[in-house]
């Protein structure tokens, strides 16, 4: 302690601060968790081992040797040792204890401080050895987890590099996926085209198969199985070179393939032209034989055929199929093969066809019979053929017709003539009859239901192939229609002529009104049948009485019903209307004749003659306006009823332009047709009628009336009172003798109105007239004497409503008996 005290020794000057142990405790106390905290520590880390992997002293195999770098850092050199951690709770080794003494004396008081420094540091070095050998122990450790570091680090470094090649081992083989992918569809694309090349190839190489089998000799060949189904392909070899003319020698190949084609369906023909051949001259062997029944002649031509059809018809159908589809180059073949068929069946036919012929006496047998046997065996002989040939062919419709209508013409030679020169018309309309029905009786044949889907999907194939289904035998008898009509309307026009535009009428024609007074007796039952045949045709309701018709109206009605049925509608309307106007003129010449007769009532006579025939021949001129434009409408046959009541029903005055009016008719200038000729004669007539049932009664009334107005007009006039004709009594005397005329005149001459008119309601209509001319007349010559005369004679002139009930009464009143005036006795209109 003294010596520590001495001034004059030296200070050693020291780096930093030594704290040893005690002062470390002093300045930092350890509490009682801090010093468990310690404790745990110090156990923790004296039972802390390192892992045998890292343990120096291990000395196990390994798999494989380590690197250098890490034995070097596992294993280092050189390093400075550190104290052994059990020094300090060990004695001092003698060995370290004599380290601690001094090698020489200690004579100077640094040398003392030297070793007192030794000895201290000794000390607290024995003091920190724990601590020393823990931070040894967490120096290894951290040293031992650095080298754990660089492992983990050349570890990933080592899977970095493992990754980085089994990247590019990726890439590669995705590389070589492509590649391979690559290959794949080159190769699908170069089989593709190698098949594409082979399918055309094909086309191309079915020219040797078919050369080769054409070049086979012998006819039998079309027969082979083969032929049709090589024809096959070379058509659809020809379709399809057309369709690709720009591959390489297409065009050589189309054309070698069409001439395969054309002298395949050459040899079609000359097989069946051989074949054809050789049956015909079988036939016509074994028809030329003596004896040969009906029976077996039908057999040869018919039934043969259709056997050898069977065998045929499918070679002739392919010769048609391509001759639609190539026209240009096999239509010629096609044409020979139907010529070659219709020459051998004439020349079968004919000879037997004369003989029929011969058969039926054309020029003795009479035209009616003649037409309808000789048709009859056209139209079977014609619907055998067609069927025969439908066996064969499906095509040449025009070249059959052809054929068809030159066999025709053998009986045509002789049936034109006769029809061309016969004077009667009832033998023409018969043998019109006869044709339209053989034209109206052709009939589906039975295999053309069936044939019907066929048919359909073979023109579908084959857009300009026609077909034949069934056989139209009014295209073989339109000609000899067409002569026999062409000859009935002739025949029409001369009878029209010569019996109703120039008609000379008999005593007999004339006898109005006995003819229609005997005609309500009961007719016979023929009458009534030959009234029923008119009456189908026009639907007239007044042909129950056609024996009271002039013969002008009865012949117009015959002709017209014998030819609407015969001609074509434009013909038959154009005669029709010549037929009507010239009967229309017949009747107005015959009523003209009438008037001219005494006593003077056979004015009247001529008046409702010519109105009755007239209303007939308006009546069928609607139904023949109807028969000929629209066959299905219903004919109203109270239509003239109402056109006669249109036509009188709008006017009292009877003017013709009111009656125009009325009836909605252009004016004069422009009636050009028939009917508006009707109506206007028609409504004179009428108006004729109504003027000569009232001017019995209404003339002396319209004298008095002239007189009024005459002395009215007078520049010097007296009362009309004054003058002795306008006298009171004069007055009654016209008041009585109007009512005694309308009584004595009126009822006899709507008795006459019923005879010739027969129709209750034409009639009504008719008398109407006549009752409201009556008023009219009366109305004014009333009115004149109440201006006159004011109220004096008010009574005695009566008023409208008395008129009209006395009319009423007289129109009305008792009927009387037609026969009673057939001589006109009682009916006496005075002018």
């Amino acid at each position: 302690m003294a010596r520590r005290q001495t001034p004059a020794t030296p200070v050693v000057p020291q780096s930093r601060p030594v704290i040893n142990l005690e002062e470390w405790e002093t300045r930092a106390p350890l509490g009682d968790v801090e010093t468990r905290s310690v404790n745990l520590v110090k156990a923790a880390s004296e039972r802390f081992a390192l892992p045998l992997k890292f343990s120096v002293d291990e000395a196990g195999p390994s798999s494989r040797p380590s690197s250098p770098a890490l034995r070097n850092r596992l294993f280092p050199i050189s390093r400075p040792t550190t104290p052994n951690p059990s020094a300090s709770h060990a004695h001092i080794r003698p060995q370290a204890a004599n380290g601690l003494h001094p090698k020489h004396p200690i004579q100077t008081p640094q040398q003392f401080y030297d070793w007192f420094a030794l000895i201290d540091r000794s000390v607290a070095h024995s003091q920190e050895a724990h601590f020393r050998a823990h931070l040894a122990n967490v120096a290894e450790h951290l040293e031992t987890c650095d080298r754990l570091v660089q492992c983990v680090d050349e570890v990933d470094r080592e899977v970095e590099d493992m990754l980085q090649g089994w990247r590019s081992v990726e890439e590669g083989g995705k590389s070589l996926k492509d590649a391979c992918e690559l290959l794949l569809e080159e190769r699908d694309k170069l089989l593709e085209m190698t098949e594409a090349i082979g399918t055309r190839l094909e086309y191309f190489q079915e020219l040797e198969n078919a050369t080769r089998m054409l070049n086979h000799p012998g006819e039998s060949l079309v027969l082979q199985t083969d032929f049709l189904y090589m024809v096959e392909r070379v058509d659809i070899c020809i379709d399809y070179l057309k369709a690709h003319r720009h591959f390489r020698e297409a065009e050589i190949y189309l054309l070698r393939f069409q001439q395969c084609m054309t002298r395949a369906m050459t040899l079609i023909k000359m097989f069946f032209v051989g074949s054809l051949r050789a049956l015909v001259a079988d036939v016509s062997k074994r028809i030329s034989e003596k004896d040969v029944s009906m029976t077996a002649q039908m057999h040869l031509l018919y039934t043969r055929f259709t056997t050898v059809s069977n065998q045929l018809a499918p070679l002739l159908g392919e010769l048609e199929r391509r001759a639609a589809a190539h026209p240009d180059e096999l239509s010629a073949l096609l044409a020979e093969c139907h010529s070659a068929y219709f020459s051998a069946r004439k020349g079968l036919l004919v000879p037997r066809l004369t003989d029929e012929i011969k058969g039926l006496d054309p020029s003795r047998t009479e035209l009616v019979e003649l037409t309808r046997t000789g048709c009859s065996y056209l139209k079977q002989l014609c619907t055998d053929e067609f069927d025969l040939f439908r066996a064969f062919f499906n095509s040449g419709e025009d070249q059959l017709y052809q054929y068809l209508e030159n066999l025709c013409d053998y009986l045509y030679d002789d049936l034109r003539p006769r029809i061309l020169h016969e004077p009667r018309l009832t033998a023409l309309c018969e043998v019109c009859t006869v044709l339209q029905a053989l034209m109206v009786l052709d009939v589906p044949h039975l295999g053309d239901e069936d044939d019907e889907d066929d048919e359909l999907n073979l023109n579908l194939e084959n857009p300009g192939h026609k077909g034949l289904r069934t056989l139209h035998i009014s295209h073989l008898l339109q000609m000899v229609l067409q002569d026999a009509q062409t000859r009935l309307f002739f025949k029409a026009q001369s009878v029209i002529q010569s019996e109703i535009r120039y008609y000379v009428p008999k005593p007999e024609d004339l006898a109005y009104p006995d003819k229609l007074v005997s005609a309500r007796k009961p007719v016979s039952a023929i009458d009534i049948k030959e009234k029923e045949s008119f009456s189908q045709i026009f639907q007239l309701k007044s042909l129950d009485k056609q024996d009271t018709w002039y013969p002008t109206l009865r012949k117009t009605v015959w002709v017209l019903s014998q030819l609407h049925d015969f001609v074509k509608p434009g013909i038959f309307d154009d005669i029709a209307q010549e037929a009507v106007n010239l009967c229309r003129q017949s009747l107005v010449a015959a009523s003209d004749v009438l008037k001219s007769k005494n006593p003077p009532s056979s004015v009247l006579d001529g008046q409702l003659f010519l109105v009755r025939h007239l209303l007939i021949l308006k009546e069928m001129t609607q139904n023949l306006d109807f028969t000929s434009k629209d066959p299905e409408r219903t004919v109203d046959l109270s239509s003239v009823t109402d056109t006669l009541a249109s036509m009188l029903g709008k006017t009292t005055s009877l003017l013709p332009n009111a009656l125009f009016a009325s009836l909605g008719m252009p004016k004069e200038e422009n009636m050009t047709n028939v009917k508006y000729g009707i109506d206007q004669e028609l409504k004179r007539a009428c108006e004729e009628v109504i003027s000569f049932c009232a001017d019995s009664a209404c003339k002396p009334l319209q004298a008095w009336l002239d007189r009024v107005s005459q002395h009215n007009a007078s520049i010097q006039k007296q009362p009309l009172t004054s003058e002795p004709w306008a006298s009171t009594s004069v007055i009654y005397t016209l008041i009585s003798d109007f009512k005694a005329a309308c009584q004595r005149d009126l009822r006899p001459a709507v008795a006459r109105l019923k005879l010739y008119l027969e129709d209750e309601r034409t009639v009504s209509v008719l008398v109407k007239h006549v009752q409201e001319r009556l008023v009219d007349e009366y109305g004014d010559f009333r009115r004149v004497v109440g201006s006159v005369y004011g109220g004096e004679l008010g009574l005695e002139l009566g008023n409208e409503e008395n008129i009209r009930a006395m009319l009423r009464d007289v129109c009305e009143g008792g009927e009387e008996d037609p026969s009673s005036q057939a001589g006109g006795s009682d009916l006496v209109c005075q002018d």
